[in-house]
């Protein structure tokens, strides 16, 4: 289902990574400017990557017949709603203030957080497609069971585009975004 989207395949040019060589992802946890507030940021990843596989996998067990029909929705209502509106809400603050304190520090490199802010363009199309294919599961959940399976098959693609997505870009996003921290001693 990726192909539908104009979902970035390349890597973040060579030159983003120069002080991720110096900061490598295994030395954060224990730099001394690894603060509080870049450890929520990186939870909050986290907590992405959960709720992308726990969509997914709900899909998955409901398109098995291994999920009621019910509680898949009831589920999807719930975590597919907290993806979605906290994805916005995380994306829209990094590009409006996150990203703006980073090229500030470092306008090295302003070309690797205007590619995170392009990929935060597109995911937005794929979080409301997702959007509109997951109400329109929910209603016919309630209305027609064969075609909430054939919506949820739909649904289960974007899902997948989605953990596709969000593991690209989260972590071109903390490789990019901890070393300038780490270097600069921001966020403390």
């Amino acid at each position: 289902m990726t192909e539908t989207f104009q979902i970035r395949t390349k890597d973040m040019p060579a030159e983003m990574g120069v002080l991720l060589a110096e900061y490598p992802r295994d030395s954060w946890n224990g730099h001394p400017g690894f603060k509080e507030k870049t450890r929520h940021w990186l939870g909050a990843h986290q907590m992405f990557r959960r709720l992308g596989a726990i969509v997914r996998s709900d899909a998955e067990n409901y398109l098995d017949k291994e999920r009621d029909a019910r509680d898949f929705a009831g589920r999807l209502s719930h975590y597919g709603g907290i993806l979605v509106g906290n994805l916005h809400g995380h994306h829209g603050w990094e590009d409006y203030s996150y990203f703006p304190e980073l090229s500030a520090a470092d306008p090295r490199f302003d070309a690797g957080l205007e590619i995170l802010e392009k990929d935060h363009e597109t995911l937005n199309v794929v979080l409301d497609d997702f959007t509109k294919v997951a109400n329109r599961t929910i209603k016919l959940i309630q209305l027609d069971e064969a075609q909430a399976r054939d919506e949820a098959g739909r649904l289960h693609g974007l899902a997948e585009t989605i953990e596709a997505f969000l593991d690209r870009h989260l972590s071109d996003e903390e490789e990019l975004a901890v070393p300038i921290i780490l270097h600069h001693r921001l966020r403390g």
